[in-house]
């Protein structure tokens, strides 16, 4: 057992807390029995920056908000997922370079733990890569086929129907999942739980976390709040449409503090639950984690 590295302040007591184990204690991939647990994860800085924008190379989480305490609860979170949900923004980053490959888990030796752990709990050995895009204009990484990965294309109606019958023809299979060409929460995760789906992971940025808000099928965010002020006048934060009202109302349910030290600012670790969620009629089964 390692020493403690957090201090649990919600719920009481105050508790000293490993960090590593914290999320696997969760067991998201159990929560899933009516309807798949739906879970996304962000680090955000405390004047909101999750992303700053260059007008040359696009968008990045600053360096200064990384760190290997937030790396392995990312990690820890993904080896709970049976799917994960990208975006094409994000394989056109990787393509160029500009971003590292996290759709498969255990490519360095600092999460081997985690491969066994998914093993141990009858997890594939990589989890399903769901990719949303309104423009369908992406690379498929190699590693998504050297690694056998179940791989679908989530798209809306009024996509372009030329692309979607590329796509088909290559033998992908896309799903139709929103009315006009952006994809929608509630039919993409419909669509995912009639395949058996039933741990999904969102690192597909603001836009699909504000249609899972607002369609009540997000079951849990992740949120590492770093200790700094980044600045920059161009900037992503968590939500950027419209006001989402009580669909955007949050409960918290754990929070979890790691104090500065000489080399790194402090952060809190936050998991909350919506206030809206999707709960089935009784006698359904059990509502969302």
């Amino acid at each position: 057992m390692s020493e403690p590295r957090l201090t649990r302040l919600y719920p009481a007591p105050l508790t000293p807390t490993d960090l590593t184990g914290l999320y696997l204690s969760h067991r998201l991939h159990e929560r899933g029995h009516s309807q798949p647990c739906v879970f996304a994860n962000f680090v955000t800085s405390l004047d909101g920056r999750i992303a700053l924008i260059d007008e040359h190379n696009g968008s990045a989480t600053p360096t200064a908000l990384s760190s290997a305490s937030d790396w392995r609860l990312f990690q820890e979170l993904q080896a709970q997922a049976d799917c994960i949900i990208t975006h094409g923004a994000y394989l056109r980053a990787l393509a160029a370079g500009r971003l590292g490959n996290i759709l498969q888990l255990g490519m360095r030796p600092d999460n081997q733990d985690l491969i066994h752990w998914r093993q141990r709990h009858g997890l594939p050995a990589q989890p399903a890569i769901v990719v949303a895009s309104a423009s369908l204009d992406f690379p498929v990484p190699a590693s998504i086929h050297e690694h056998q990965q179940a791989f679908y294309i989530a798209t809306g109606r009024a996509s372009d129907s030329d692309k979607i019958a590329i796509w088909r023809e290559r033998g992908y299979e896309v799903i139709l999942a929103g009315r006009e060409q952006a994809v929608e929460g509630r039919p993409l995760i419909e669509y995912l739980a009639a395949q058996g789906y039933r741990s999904i992971y969102l690192l597909a940025g603001p836009q699909i976390l504000e249609t899972m808000l607002r369609d009540a099928v997000l079951s849990r965010l992740y949120l590492t709040l770093s200790h700094q002020l980044i600045g920059g006048s161009q900037f992503h934060s968590m939500i950027a449409g419209e006001v989402l009202g009580i669909a955007g109302a949050l409960q918290l349910r754990e929070l979890y503090l790691e104090h500065a030290t000489d080399r790194a600012v402090g952060q809190f670790f936050a998991c909350f639950e919506p206030l809206l969620q999707d709960i089935p009629p009784p006698g359904t089964g059990e509502g969302r984690g």
